[in-house]
């Protein structure tokens, strides 16, 4: 990429208003303000999201007196990608640069049948899952929803879906990278719509997908604002166990989490069930007895379960389970009747497994100077829920 071309996406004016990041209505909207055709926003849609257009004296289907106007009363402006690596498994890692200077991550995970992408709502995150390597980087900001949306147009972009080499590289987008979606809830929500929208990408509904770590009165809220399909980080079969692993847990106990995404599945129009995400980590949640504990608990409540063997990073003193340990934990949740996948880690040899990513995020918290600290002591704290766990397990 061209140093113009980068100046030219990266240069934000903040008083102006954002056309990358607008959805249908809100453009309608801004074009009825303008004393414009509100179908204008159709266009202005396809030309930046299906077509890959930024330069508004290329959208020629736009009068020239509108052109102008837009030049002079509106942006269009993108995050930018500074950095690439390519896994071995052909997985693609893009570090993208936002508007506040820290630098976030996103994921492309290639495979047969689908391509997806991992996309980031925070740069790093206000809450401290002990398995996250995003957690110990503490948080700086939230993303705006062109740095949200600017991440699906710049992977698009780079896999040739605009020029047509590739016929819709990405099917699926996953809120599954860095930060809690739900705690930047606006931007997030009118992301994931325009990511759906049929004059933008035109994602299925079914395939993009909201994972959140348990902000429940957010879930509540999302039943009034979008349709699209929802994951639970839980990994944890118990409210003792969660709440050391997921500070959250401490706010939003399993019961009210499970109940607002009943809510949630309740009101969209489709038969859809979320998916359970359990990280599993030796010696901490992967028992037999853990297994059998989360059956009991998801028992009333439909759902598949997705297993995602924890991948090591440097600011953690956790170990990734052994191969018969994640057997044995599918084999008990099967038998009982649940449908279980267990996620490839993707990405591992340029840390864009899942759990992994860590950008470079200018700390508002100091939380990254106190984990750096704690893991310098060599320290692992862990109390009688394991030891429990070991015991039932041996009987």
């Amino acid at each position: 990429m061209s140093d113009g071309v980068k100046n030219q996406l990266s240069k934000t004016d903040s008083k102006l208003p954002n056309l990358a990041g607008l959805g249908r209505d809100r453009l309608r909207a801004l074009f009825t303000e303008f004393g414009e055709k509100p179908f204008h926003a159709d266009q202005v849609l396809k030309w930046v999201h299906q077509r890959g257009i930024t330069d508004l004296d290329v959208m020629t289907d736009i009068s020239k007196s509108l052109r102008e106007k837009l030049k002079t009363k509106t942006q269009i402006t993108l995050p930018v990608v500074v950095d690439e690596f390519l896994s071995e498994d052909g997985t693609r890692k893009w570090i993208v640069e936002v508007a506040s200077g820290s630098r976030v991550e996103m994921v492309f995970i290639p495979e047969a049948a689908r391509g997806t992408l991992c996309i980031s709502s925070q740069a790093g995150c206000s809450l401290d899952c002990s398995f996250c390597a995003t957690g110990k980087q503490g948080f700086n900001s939230d993303l705006t929803v062109a740095e949200i949306v600017g991440q699906l147009w710049w992977a698009v972009k780079e896999l040739g879906g605009f020029s047509g080499e590739l016929e819709r590289p990405i099917s699926n987008v996953v809120m599954m990278g860095m930060g809690e979606p739900l705690l930047n809830f606006e931007p997030v929500m009118e992301a994931v719509n325009l990511m759906m929208e049929d004059c933008a990408y035109g994602l299925s509904k079914r395939k993009v997908t909201v994972s959140t770590s348990g902000v429940v009165p957010a879930i509540n809220r999302m039943k009034e604002f979008t349709e699209a399909s929802l994951a639970i980080s839980l990994h944890a079969p118990n409210d003792e166990l969660r709440s050391q692993i997921m500070p959250i847990n401490k706010k939003y106990n399993i019961g009210m989490l499970l109940e607002s995404v009943r809510g949630y599945m309740a009101s969209l129009p489709d038969k859809r069930v979320p998916v359970i995400e359990y990280t599993m980590i030796a010696g901490v949640n992967d028992h037999r007895q853990h297994a059998r504990e989360l059956a009991e608990l998801l028992k009333t409540f439909p759902c598949k379960i997705n297993i995602i063997p924890f991948n090591p990073f440097s600011l953690s003193d956790y170990s990734r389970p052994s191969g018969s340990s994640v057997t044995n934990f599918r084999q008990i949740l099967q038998r009982e009747g649940y449908t279980v996948t267990v996620r490839t880690t993707r990405g591992d040899d340029i840390g864009a497994a899942c759990g992994q990513l860590v950008g470079e995020v200018a700390d508002q918290t100091r939380r990254s100077q106190r984990h750096k600290a704690k893991a310098a002591s060599n320290r692992r704290v862990f109390d009688r829920a394991d030891n429990l766990a070991v015991t039932a397990d041996r009987l």
